[in-house]
């Protein structure tokens, strides 16, 4: 490989540095929650998906370029085929924070292999505590094999496991508490997300079960008082303690708090997009570069620092249904 002349930081136009990359592995999930998916997915053919070797090239440039924090995300990471080679390609990195975000279904047999090879934290996908409600919101998810794997990553000793959790108005609301006293017991973080507006879906309206994160901290105050930290993890979340517990509660909050201003982050697809912005289709095909210099990583580091220009001031989500990304979560990349 040629030697490489790298800038010391990626510096978008409004002088936001960028050092935190989410790397979707795939746009494949072993669920279909009702808020990212369609329930008959159509799914991008193999020609179409980055080889495990392009995206740890990938993963290599933006480390080269000052990034610190790297999520793998999908889809469902743990579909791909090969997963923990890459974790413990990305693992060499030097990353100062490699996690990646999982519905836990397969957690119970990755946990430890994801552990060992490098894989610093874990995010949680956790949208209820009622089976029968968990499959409604997931489609076809087993809550057992979930609570299973929590209990897994636990095992295995990961830096800190994170839930998120969705919170949508007359589906999963009236669980705040359950989840709060959930995270409480086995010792873990948990945050409340606001339903991002992407893509087209049917199973409901989002205007209609949109709950803001206020709301939810209301709720959680009636019984545990919050006090703001001052802690980042280079993610979105706001974060709170409770005086009692060393469990972290978390609100992302893209229509109520706009988080904008201080964006650390962008995103690349399995397909090779660079997505600079969740909520705008601002983005790079990085793909036809990899495959047309597959031994030179220089033509793909000059074409990311170039695209911190097409990086927008902020993302424009309304409240009241109106969909302005087609594409759904799981293309997006968590």
């Amino acid at each position: 490989m040629n030697s490489l002349t790298v800038p010391t930081a990626l510096i978008d136009k409004f002088g936001r540095r960028v050092s935190y990359v989410r790397l979707s592995v795939t746009d494949r999930c072993d669920f279909r929650c009702v808020y990212c998916m369609s329930e008959k997915m159509t799914f991008l053919p193999r020609d179409q998906v980055l080889t495990l070797e392009e995206i740890g090239r990938v993963a290599s440039a933006f480390a080269s370029l000052g990034v610190e924090k790297i999520r793998l995300t999908g889809g469902e990471p743990l579909v791909r085929r090969g997963i923990v080679e890459l974790v413990d390609y990305i693992g060499t990195l030097g990353l100062s924070d490699f996690t990646m975000t999982t519905n836990a279904s397969q957690l119970d047999r990755f946990a430890k292999p994801l552990k060992d090879a490098g894989l610093h934290r874990l995010n949680v996908s956790l949208d209820s505590l009622q089976p029968e409600k968990f499959r409604r919101i997931t489609r076809i998810g087993d809550l057992n094999k979930v609570l299973a794997g929590i209990d897994a990553a636990l095992e295995a000793g990961f830096e800190r496991i994170k839930l998120n959790a969705v919170i949508m108005r007359g589906r999963n609301d009236d669980e705040v508490l359950d989840l709060v006293n959930f995270a409480r017991d086995k010792h873990i973080d948990i945050s409340f997300i606001e339903e991002m507006p992407l893509g087209h879906i049917s199973d409901h309206g989002r205007d209609e079960t949109y709950c803001s994160s206020d709301e939810v901290r209301t709720l959680i105050e009636s019984v545990y008082p919050l006090n703001a930290l001052s802690v980042h993890t280079g993610g979105p979340s706001r974060y709170f303690a409770m005086p009692d517990s060393s469990s972290r509660i978390g609100f992302i909050s893209p229509h109520s708090h706009n988080f904008c201003g201080d964006c650390n982050r962008v995103r690349v697809t399995v397909e090779g997009r660079l997505l600079l912005c969740l909520g705008n289709e601002h983005s790079l095909d990085l793909r036809p570069i990899l495959r047309d210099n597959p031994s030179d990583n220089q033509p793909l580091i000059d074409a990311i620092i170039s695209a911190m220009d097409l990086k927008p001031e902020k993302h424009h989500f309304t409240t009241d249904g109106d969909v302005q990304i087609v594409r759904f979560m799981n293309m997006t990349g968590g």
